[in-house]
């Protein structure tokens, strides 16, 4: 994702004091975290964090006005689930074929065939190159429709992609993290499953546990319930919150 706005400003604090993890390279890509620290991953939360509501703010903002579109577009995929030959729609009917590949497989399988199908699909493009500005959230059947976007594209596309598959709400995540390596921001998807998250990555057709990440620093979490904070233990987490101003605005740039 070549930009995706956050709000550095607002939460640059946090996250430097909150936690700055380094690590050996990883193999197979990008995202990672420290080898020692997937002792202590849980199962709440990806990467084993503590999550604090974001109450307000231009990201919270951002995302309100994103899931208004894509509650109008469940509405759509619904209908047009429900009977293929009357739906108008070419990106919904492109979206529901990857989601009956996945429907037919079970576990693992379900959550790899999404990750693959979408990974296949969409062209990974900038926003500036694709709509002339730096910081578009797409919603699905848009990035369907166009079949390009970048990371945060890819990353809602599989949420509601999986959600339609089956996966509970409780069991997906979007998460906003830092790519200390490249030194870049970047979103994927977060799929918990037998009480392990396993992330689902543009970046890789494969995908890992977070307990396996080497060389990230995760900083948001969204979920159907909205957007927090991901902090790494209550002290540190009531460090990085007197830091916040979230009236404060910023950007965060990502890579693809």
């Amino acid at each position: 994702m070549t930009n995706l706005a956050l709000i550095r400003a607002s939460f640059a604090a946090a996250a430097a004091t909150a936690m700055l993890w380094i690590g050996s390279p990883a193999q197979a890509g990008p995202v990672g975290q420290p080898a020692e620290l997937g002792a202590s991953i849980g199962d709440d939360e990806p990467f084993g964090l503590n999550r604090t509501e974001l109450g307000a703010g231009p990201l919270l903002r951002k995302w309100l006005t994103l899931a208004h579109r894509l509650d109008d577009e469940r509405v759509q995929l619904a209908l047009c689930d429900g009977d293929r030959e009357r739906c108008v729609s070419p990106a919904a009917l492109r979206l529901l074929a990857i989601v009956d590949q996945a429907r037919a497989r079970d576990g693992r399988a379900r959550l790899g065939e999404i990750n693959r199908a979408i990974n296949l699909a969409i062209r990974p493009t900038s926003d500036l190159v694709q709509y002339g500005e730096p910081d578009v959230w797409t919603s699905t059947l848009v990035t369907f429709g166009s079949l390009a976007g970048d990371c945060e594209d890819y990353a809602i596309a599989k949420f509601v992609a999986l959600r339609l598959a089956g996966i509970p709400p409780q069991d997906l995540r979007i998460v906003i993290l830092r790519d200390t390596a490249r030194n870049e921001d970047h979103a994927l998807v977060a799929a918990r499953l037998d009480g392990r998250w396993l992330l689902l990555d543009n970046q890789r057709m494969a995908m890992i546990r977070d307990s396996d990440a080497r060389q990230v620093r995760p900083r948001f979490v969204i979920d159907e319930t909205g957007i927090s904070i991901l902090e790494p233990a209550p002290l540190m987490a009531e460090v990085g919150r007197r830091s916040l101003d979230p009236t404060v605005p910023g950007s965060m740039s990502a890579s693809n």
